[in-house]
């Protein structure tokens, strides 16, 4: 067995897991919802829950990856009382962070290629709807997706490759660092575009009445679930993070860190694309075509538009590598873990199984395109989201929640002992009633709210 490595540094501890917090969730879907659901009143909504449900849980995940020094894979086996079979949890885990993978590549894929994109002036003088062309293009090419994906897998496996210290944790700390400047400096360009102040008003006065309009249920539900689908919980993602931390300071503390730097990202990212939207009349639309189709349009028309799409694309390929990096971390250890591997062995071996697990969803958008697993027009991509984030985090964390309350599982007493070890904000007993009976109807209600807007609405 190899000696479980340590950060280097705690700053490294917060910036990789608020790496792997801050992904595509914080970019795409944020500022979109946000637009939805009346701006700054919904953003507010949004990290009442962030407090109330983001952080306990993170908090527990962190509390058993240190308690075991393992990752996923075999914490629970460690901490479990005897003939109990809390270590089911290991390979659900497992399989989230497999499944995430298998689709999450691809985007990162589409990220790199866009960086490339736009700095070789492949947009300019294409009309509106010839920049949507050219990613249904890309989507439709096997061959470009297929290069794309593999280059994101071989960029975040060679950073794996060189270890926690010299590989994910220094590279991460330069990814974040960039990450930041480059978000700041978007935010600067975006605000002080002519006409940006009606995006800035949409975004920051909050406006009830949007509430009143979309019904007061539907907001409050879409405010917990993107509090709790921000930071993927539930999958042990953020546990392996906590197996290489020492006992210098409380886990709440550093959840609540983690947490301030995830929303600082997302609410930044609306600062630089809701702006940018109203400065040239664009309605800042949903998911995918929001980045690909109506942001290179938008940099077509700025002055200097090719600098400031391709710093957007380094921005958003930080943004989903951080993830790619700290999931695959966690799919390494499992090796080590597991069987004591080598993490070389580890490495390779996950290599090969990343590259051809991730095909389906590649082929899903074009030779596939006939697979509708959801029902028309849906791809092999929403299913694996779907199992993973209807299923799998809800269903995580609820059984890391029990894990930490019940005296069937760790225990309370386990649990507090270990996240309030050291310096910082000390997890609140007050909490124990709420964490152990109100928390866990709050992540079921999730669980059931996600499949009856997927089937019934």
């Amino acid at each position: 067995m190899e000696k479980r490595e340590r950060f280097s540094s705690r700053l490294g501890f917060i910036l990789i897991s608020a790496g792997c917090a801050i992904g595509l969730g914080n970019v795409w879907r944020f500022p979109y919802i946000t637009g939805k659901y009346g701006g700054a009143a919904f953003v507010l909504i949004y990290l009442i829950f962030l407090i109330i449900l983001g952080m306990p849980i993170m908090a527990m995940e962190f509390a058993v990856g240190r308690a075991s020094r393992k990752s996923a894979a075999r914490s629970f086996h460690v901490l479990e009382p005897k003939g109990t079979k809390w270590h089911i949890e290991g390979y659900l885990a497992m399989l989230g962070n497999y499944l995430l993978m298998m689709f999450y590549t691809i985007v990162g894929g589409w990220m790199i290629s866009y960086i490339f994109k736009i700095a070789s002036g492949s947009f300019q003088g294409l009309a509106p709807d010839q920049v949507g062309g050219v990613f249904n293009d890309m989507l439709a090419s096997p061959d470009s997706m297929t290069f794309w994906m593999v280059v994101a897998v071989l960029l975040a496996f060679g950073i794996c490759s060189m270890g926690l210290q010299n590989g994910v944790e220094r590279i991460t700390k330069i990814m974040m660092s960039f990450l930041l400047i480059i978000l700041i400096v978007l935010c600067i360009r975006s605000v002080t575009l002519p006409g940006a102040s009606a995006g800035l008003q949409f975004y920051l006065i909050p406006d009830f009445g949007k509430i009143v309009k979309n019904g007061l249920g539907e907001v409050i539900f879409a405010a917990m679930g993107q509090a709790f689908f921000t930071l993927s919980l539930g999958i042990g993602a953020m546990a392996i993070f906590g197996s290489y931390i020492s006992r210098d300071r409380t886990l709440m503390g550093e959840s609540v860190n983690i947490c301030i730097l995830d929303t600082i990202v997302a609410l930044m990212a609306g600062l630089v694309i809701f702006p940018a939207c109203f400065a040239f009349g664009v309605d800042p639309g949903e998911g995918p075509g929001l980045v690909f189709v109506t942001l290179p349009n938008i940099f077509n028309q700025m002055a200097a538009g090719r600098l400031w799409g391709t710093l957007f694309f380094i921005f958003m390929s930080f943004a989903a590598l951080s993830t790619i990096i700290a999931v695959f971390e966690n799919i390494i250890s499992f090796g080590i873990d597991l069987w004591g591997w080598t993490r070389k062995k580890s490495v390779l071996v996950n290599l090969v199984l990343i590259l051809v697990l991730s095909l389906p969803c590649v082929l899903g958008f074009n030779v596939w395109s006939g697979v509708a697993p959801l029902g028309a027009g849906s791809t092999i991509q929403d299913l694996e989201d779907f199992i993973v984030s209807n299923n799998l985090l809800p269903l995580g964390s609820l059984l890391y929640l029990l894990f930490c309350t019940s005296r069937y599982g760790w225990g309370w007493d386990n649990f507090i002992a270990e996240a309030d070890a050291g310096k910082g904000i000390k997890f609140p007993k007050w909490a124990r009633f709420y964490v152990s009976y109100i928390l866990p109807l709050i992540v079921l209600f999730i669980l059931v709210m996600g499949y009856w807007q997927k089937f019934a609405a």
